[in-house]
C-alpha cells in the first residue's frame, strides 16, 4: 500500500500556518536556542540608542517571537508586524504589546495591499523568504519600504553550501520536527514542507547574490553559533543610499 502525503504549495502555506498557529509557539519553545538566535539576528542590526526614534518593520511576525525579540533589544522602536497568516497574526495580537507595536495582516509582496507604507528604517524578516512564491518579488518589496540606507536584516534556515549542515537539518526534521508537528497539530504536512523548503532555498553565498541581485549594497552574513552553526543564519543588507 502506497502511503500518500499532502504536499503544500506556496499559495497553501499561509492557510498551513493558520491550523497550526495554537501549537506553533509550543513547538518552537522546544526548540533550543530558537528565541536567543533571533535576539542574536536583532543585536547584529545594531540599532541605536535602543531603537529611539526608529521605525521598523518586522516582515513575517507569525505569533510575534520576532517582534518580541525586537523589543527585547531595541524597546524604544516603533513596530510594524505583518503576517499573512491570519490565524498566527491572531495568537500574535493576542499577547500583551506596549502601543508602540501595530499587528497588520497582509502579504510583504504587497504592502500597499495592507496599508503598509514606508519608510522604515530597519526590516527584520525571520523565516520569511524562503516561504515566498517569488522571494525576488518580495525583496524588491522590502528594499521598496525601506529609506535609502536603510537596514534589512533576514534571519534563514540555509544549509546548501554545508552537506554536514543539511545531513543535520534532515535527521532533525526526520527525527523530532515532523513527528512532534504531527503530533501537536493532527497534521505533519506544514512540517513536512518545512523541511523541504529549507533544502531547497539558497544556500548562503547564493541569497547573498540574490540580496546584491535585487538592488541591496553592504551584503554580508553571519551563521550561528553552537548546535545550528551554518544552519540558521543572519543576512544583511542595506538599501541604496
Amino acid at each position: 500500500m502506497t502511503c500518500r502525503f499532502r504536499k503544500l504549495a506556496h499559495a497553501d502555506v499561509p492557510a498551513a500556518f493558520d491550523t497550526s498557529a495554537t501549537v506553533y509557539d509550543k513547538l518552537v519553545a522546544a526548540s533550543p536556542g530558537y528565541h536567543e538566535q533571533l535576539r542574536i539576528s536583532v543585536r547584529r542590526m545594531r540599532l541605536p540608542d535602543d531603537g529611539r526614534g526608529l521605525r521598523v518593520l518586522d516582515a513575517g511576525c507569525g505569533t510575534g517571537a520576532s517582534t518580541a525579540a525586537l523589543l527585547a533589544v531595541a524597546p524604544h522602536a516603533r513596530i510594524v508586524a505583518v503576517d499573512a497568516s491570519a490565524g498566527m497574526l491572531a495568537q500574535a495580537a493576542g499577547k500583551p504589546w506596549p502601543a508602540t507595536v501595530r499587528f497588520v495582516l497582509g502579504r510583504v509582496e504587497d504592502p500597499g495591499a495592507a496599508g503598509i507604507e514606508g519608510p522604515f528604517d530597519a526590516i527584520f524578516a525571520a523565516y520569511l523568504l524562503r516561504n515566498l512564491a517569488d522571494p525576488d518579488v518580495g525583496l524588491r518589496a522590502l528594499r521598496g519600504l525601506l529609506r535609502p540606507g536603510g537596514l534589512l536584516a533576514v534571519h534563514e534556515y540555509s544549509v546548501r553550501d554545508s552537506p554536514l549542515a543539511t545531513a543535520a537539518w534532515n535527521l532533525l526534521c526526520w527525527a523530532v520536527v515532523i513527528p512532534a508537528g504531527r503530533l501537536a497539530s493532527g497534521d505533519g504536512s506544514l512540517y513536512r514542507y518545512l523541511r523541504r523548503s529549507v533544502n531547497d532555498f539558497d544556500g548562503a553565498t547564493s541569497f547573498q547574490k540574490r540580496l546584491r541581485d535585487n538592488g541591496f549594497s553592504a551584503v554580508r552574513s553571519k551563521t550561528m553559533p553552537g548546535w545550528q552553526r551554518h544552519m540558521v543564519h543572519t543576512f544583511l543588507a542595506e538599501a541604496p543610499r
